[in-house]
């Protein structure tokens, strides 16, 4: 099934519908520090460069679905907040100018939890009045990727929109139990490195694995009011853009605390703190270690991941979605067959569309997740 991806970033909820069976055949993305890392690891994906705002709906090629996350920095709440009102918030209208011209049978938009705060109360309905508009069943839900199959608390608002000729809303999968922890996912990497002066990139022949540096620098005031360290059976902190804040790996005792807003760390035991490596970061995103990041300076490697959709949570929603239109668009030959004079066009968008009959459906384990390879 053919989708197309809106403010794609490094594609992690790209490679999460790609796994559950969708092909990603377009994509939008302005960030000229993500490029190479794209088009490296989806090479048959035609990426366009442009702002989203330069780019006309004809130019855009049809599809099954639309999914992207619209910048959420505006609705942060670590963030001023200033959501519809700051130019970033604003590129939700973008999308939504996109699905109004191509009319998919679904899409996806993701978003940070602060878009629910009561501030942005009237501007998130509105948000929902305008895809409600276009002709679309739509749900919303907040939900911890740590549910679904990632060794992090990460609390997005998914929203999901299906065609209203489908006759069914999105209701997201079971939670999956085990849940996740940190052992799960970066307890076999070894030897990680810290970055070169001013948090250049090493070579790659110089480390354990690629990717797996991090980055140096001291901890400021705010960072050291809170603990940052979580333990080995426990699930990361949400992974953040910025490289500064990445949380503290395992293996260093929890901070210890001194007054309200102050933390030090544990005396006698200061070596043993380090910010998670990117790779780590990428592990804890449940993104395979095939999947290379490609940066000069380590901070762009921790943006890419932090502001990426965690691969498996992606992939448990999309395996959901497969299936609803799987049935949908077999339910249209079914009616085809049992009505003579029934209008075609749908059935040759069916033909055109709907690529395997067979979606890899499923849970995938997280040894699962660290050993195949991109499915093209």
């Amino acid at each position: 099934m053919k989708i197309i991806s809106l403010f794609t970033g490094a594609g992690g909820l790209d490679l999460g519908f790609h796994k559950a069976g969708f092909e990603t055949t377009w994509a939008n993305e302005f960030d000229p520090t993500i490029w190479e890392t794209f088009e490296h690891n989806f090479p048959d994906t035609f990426l366009d460069k442009r702002s989203i705002v330069d780019i006309q709906s004809f130019e855009v090629p049809d599809c099954i679905g639309i999914i992207g996350g619209p910048p959420c920095q505006s609705w942060s709440e670590a963030g001023a907040g200033r959501g519809i009102n700051d130019k970033r918030g604003q590129l939700f209208f973008e999308y939504i100018r996109i699905l109004k011209e191509k009319e998919p049978l679904f899409f996806l938009a993701e978003n940070v939890s602060g878009i629910l705060l009561p501030r942005h109360k009237e501007a998130f309905k509105s948000i929902l009045q305008q895809f409600k508009s276009l002709n679309y069943n739509v749900t919303y839900y907040l939900l911890n990727a740590n549910d679904y199959g990632v060794p992090q608390d990460r609390k997005r608002v998914i929203i999901v929109g299906y065609h209203k000729k489908m006759g069914k809303q999105f209701v997201p999968p079971k939670e999956i139990l085990p849940k996740p922890v940190l052992k799960d996912a970066i307890w076999d990497l070894r030897l990680a490195k810290p970055a070169k002066e001013k948090n250049y990139a090493n070579d790659t022949c110089n480390l354990h694995c690629q990717n797996h540096e991090y980055m140096n620098g001291g901890f400021s005031t705010i960072y050291m009011s809170r603990n940052r360290v979580r333990s080995w059976n426990e699930p990361s902190f949400t992974i953040q853009a910025g490289g500064r804040h990445a949380p503290l790996h395992p293996q260093a005792p929890k901070m210890k605390f001194i007054e309200q807003n102050k933390r030090i760390f544990v005396p006698g035991k200061e070596d043993l703190y380090r910010r998670l490596s990117v790779r780590e970061c990428a592990r804890i995103q449940t993104f395979p270690d095939d999947f290379l990041f490609k940066y000069k300076n380590v901070s762009d490697g921790y943006k890419m991941i932090g502001n990426a959709v965690p691969v498996e949570f992606a992939k448990q929603l999309a395996v959901v979605i497969y299936k609803d239109i799987l049935e949908y668009l077999k339910s249209l030959k079914e009616l085809k067959k049992n009505t003579p004079n029934y209008e075609r066009n749908e059935i040759a968008f069916t033909q055109k569309d709907c690529i395997s009959p067979n979606p890899p459906l499923g849970n995938n384990i997280m040894s699962d997740r660290l050993t195949k390879s991109i499915s093209r």
